[in-house]
């Protein structure tokens, strides 16, 4: 699994192609950096398997896989001056399914098959951002965010209920997050 990947030559991803390397694409960790743009359509095209990834806090400070997800959608169709390029549908494969492949687990995740982690998300899509509804791929991609998040079920056991996390402490987690915050500033 290569990351990023914002500069590859033809021949250097002829190679990724031929290797089966697989491509993480973190477009806003790339944006918040400054260090260029993923050629994820050619390699798309070549059939390299891209999937989308957050990156580290360091260099995306939400980790909103769904806000990455529409980030790479249309950064894609900008830097290539192409609203064809890298669709909603397209856009949510990398997320799943391509993502899946690229750690080479879409036996079990990726997509809901007889077999499969029962991994689900579900978006509440009753506030006024996501209405009207037309095309649950482009509403995801382009109007929905994190905090749509209604429900998370992950090998068939429910985290997220009712935009509530059940498996975590929040204001243990933030005491921790705070904690290791200032061990960083002491030094």
């Amino acid at each position: 699994l290569a990351a990023h990947m914002v500069h590859p030559t033809e021949e250097e991803m002829e190679i990724l192609a031929e290797n089966n390397v697989k491509i993480a694409h973190c477009p806003e960790s790339n944006l918040k950096l400054a260090s260029g743009v993923a050629p994820v359509p050619k390699m798309i095209e070549k059939g390299i398997t891209v999937g989308i990834g957050t990156d580290g806090t360091a260099s995306n400070d939400d980790l909103d896989i769904i806000g990455e997800i529409s980030t790479a959608a249309k950064l894609h169709k900008g830097y290539n001056l192409d609203p064809t390029v890298l669709n909603a549908r397209q856009a949510l494969k990398m997320a799943t399914i391509e993502g899946a492949k690229a750690i080479r687990k879409e036996d079990k995740l990726g997509s809901l098959e007889i077999g499969k982690n029962a991994d689900i998300v579900l978006i509440d899509v009753e506030d006024p951002h996501l209405q009207p509804l037309f095309d649950p791929y482009t509403q995801i991609v382009y109007s929905s965010n994190g905090k749509d998040v209604d429900t998370v079920i992950t090998n068939g056991e429910i985290k997220v209920l009712n935009k509530k996390v059940l498996v975590l402490d929040k204001d243990e987690l933030i005491e921790k997050a705070n904690y290791w915050k200032n061990k960083v500033l002491e030094k």
